[in-house]
């Protein structure tokens, strides 16, 4: 099986790499970042994506079609991101190529899930927060990343 791993740069991409490291054992794991010096921090399959927020439209055009390119190479089965813009970028390109797509907050959202992550609830396969207080029937609580 193929994952997809995407995340930004940062807390996002720390939190992702502890998520995915122990399973590159058990499945092939291909990674995707906003900044190309991460390369050099995994062994695997390493893509990169530009980065965007909420203010730079011409930026999610361009990682969206980033995003169409990369599923479309790399086949994944499974597309997991811990955010930000990017990642729910990714994950919605590849909900509506059918593949099974997981979200898991930033631990750095304590008081509400992002606003990626409110976005992406809607149509991602499965959505987590790592903090209880956040969980509801629709977003699990199943531990956090640093516990």
């Amino acid at each position: 099986m193929t994952i997809l791993a995407i995340a930004s740069c940062g807390g996002h991409w720390k939190q992702l790499i502890r998520i995915t490291k122990p399973l590159e054992r058990f499945f092939n794991i291909c990674y995707v970042s906003t900044r190309m010096d991460y390369a050099s921090l995994v062994e695997n399959k390493f893509y990169t994506i530009r980065d965007f927020n909420n203010n730079s439209r011409m930026g999610m055009l361009f990682s969206f079609a980033q995003a169409i390119r990369i599923i479309l190479e790399v086949k994944p089965q499974v597309v997991i991101t811990t955010g930000a813009a990017p990642g729910l970028a990714m994950i919605l390109v590849a909900a509506l190529m059918r593949k099974r797509t997981i979200w898991i907050d930033s631990i750095a959202n304590v008081q509400r899930i992002s606003l990626s992550g409110r976005i992406a609830q809607y149509f991602v396969s499965q959505i987590y927060t790592q903090w209880p207080k956040l969980a509801n029937k629709r977003v699990k609580y199943v531990g956090n990343v640093f516990g």
